[in-house]
């Protein structure tokens, strides 16, 4: 028995009918899909979101940086004479005076020596003396032709050498005193003292590069603060400084606040007195240093502290919150709502953070509604309700009015007539 053969041109014209059919199906219920979405979005309430007009103030931006306290003046004390402790005269942590006396090495040995210098000097004076005697006799005896000229060049020679012997005697007694005088070791500086390093009774060397530490003095009262600029921060300082726009980073006193990390708040005002000459090749940084006053000596050298630092001079601002601040990959954008209330994206570029807010550097002209909460709720074209919001500053030392109360030029001059006065 045969059985019909079935074209392979009708299996295919089968399939191809079934697959016409299932897309007719799916576009079809595409289609209503995009019906009831378009309807749903026809009928959805605008979102709600709040708006604000951005704050246009005259600021000074500052950069952020990390510095470290370090003292003014410090010594380490050593003696100039060696022998042993005799006594010491200064509590461990005070604070000492210019003067004062810290330690006593044994000064028995010196005063022997002075002792003795002074006799040696005792006996240069009579020989110098009878030196002059003689040669005053041989004078007029040369007038008589009673010597010759060598004998009485002879004497000339005596006098002279014991005139040498009196100057070095003379030399010998100072010395003495002054290693007598070095047995006592007096605070060179005034400041706090740190612990004993050698105690009574011990041996100690004096004099040389090596000679016995016996304790440090560190001064408080200014403060310097050392904190490194970052190269290409620094080139942007000396080419604001060209464009008229700051004054140069070398020759001027920029002011500069700190906080401790303890702190909140930059509270602390300082000036840059010194820049250095090089960028570092290992970091690529530009050291820099600020003296800070310290009445209260709440500062201590080696204490970290974060820096505030002009980077640019007092100008004109549109500031924003960050919260207003899209991000879409290297992009930065903010809604703006229009006077019919529809969302409308602006390409921003931004510049640093000043008074706790985001300085907006092109983009805004500080006259446009932005919205500052809800920014996921709102997409460009779309209607929103907008609420009337208000952008508040966190912080005020950006603000112009506080850089110029805050004048390098004044707190120059308090400091150094404090440190005049103390002097």
């Amino acid at each position: 028995m045969s059985f019909p053969r079935i074209r392979p041109e009708k299996k295919f014209s089968m399939t191809g009918a079934l697959l016409v059919a299932l897309s007719v199906a799916v576009l079809m219920l595409g289609g209503c899909g995009d019906q009831r979405q378009a309807r749903s979005q026809r009928q959805r309430p605008p979102a709600k979101v709040t708006v604000s007009t951005p704050i246009k103030k005259d600021i000074v931006e500052w950069d952020d940086y990390t510095g470290r306290f370090a003292a003014v003046e410090s010594v380490d004390v050593r003696a100039r004479v060696s022998g042993y402790v005799e006594s010491i005269h200064f509590k461990e942590g005070a604070v000492v005076e210019k003067g004062d006396l810290l330690f006593v090495v044994d000064p028995r040995p010196y005063q022997a020596a002075l002792d003795q210098a002074e006799g040696e000097l005792m006996r240069a004076q009579a020989r110098y003396k009878i030196a002059q005697v003689k040669l005053g006799r041989k004078s007029t005896l040369l007038k008589q032709g009673a010597i010759s000229q060598e004998d009485y060049d002879e004497r000339i020679a005596e006098a002279r050498q014991a005139e040498g012997q009196l100057e070095a005697g003379k030399g010998a007694v100072r010395s003495a005193k002054l290693n007598l005088e070095f047995t006592e070791v007096r605070s060179p500086i005034k400041g706090k003292i740190s612990r004993i390093e050698v105690t009574v009774g011990n041996l100690i060397t004096g004099g040389t590069k090596d000679a016995t530490l016996l304790t440090t003095i560190i001064s408080l009262d200014p403060i310097y603060l050392y904190f490194d600029v970052d190269e290409r921060n620094f080139i942007n300082y000396v080419k604001l400084a060209r464009n008229g726009k700051r004054s140069p980073i070398q020759k001027a006193r920029d002011p500069v606040l700190a906080e401790l990390s303890t702190e909140r708040g930059f509270k602390r005002q300082g000036y840059v007195d010194f820049v250095d000459n090089r960028i570092d090749q290992r970091t690529g940084t530009m050291r820099l240093r600020a003296v800070f006053p310290n009445p209260n000596a709440t500062l201590l050298p080696g204490m970290f502290a974060r820096v505030r630092f002009p980077g640019a001079e007092r100008h004109s601002a549109v500031l924003i919150p960050g919260e207003a601040v899209g991000r879409d990959q290297a992009q930065k954008f903010v809604y703006v709502v229009d006077k019919d209330n529809v969302v409308d994206r602006r390409k921003v570029e931004l510049g640093p953070n000043a008074c706790g807010l985001r300085v907006v550097r092109e983009g805004l002209t500080g006259d446009e509604q932005v919205i500052i909460k809800g920014l996921q709720m709102a997409r460009p074209g779309q209607k929103v309700a907008p609420m009337i919001g208000s952008i508040s500053v966190d912080s005020d030392h950006c603000l112009a009015a506080r850089y110029d109360g805050m004048s390098s030029k004044s707190l120059t001059l308090d400091m150094e007539n404090s440190m005049t006065r103390k002097d």
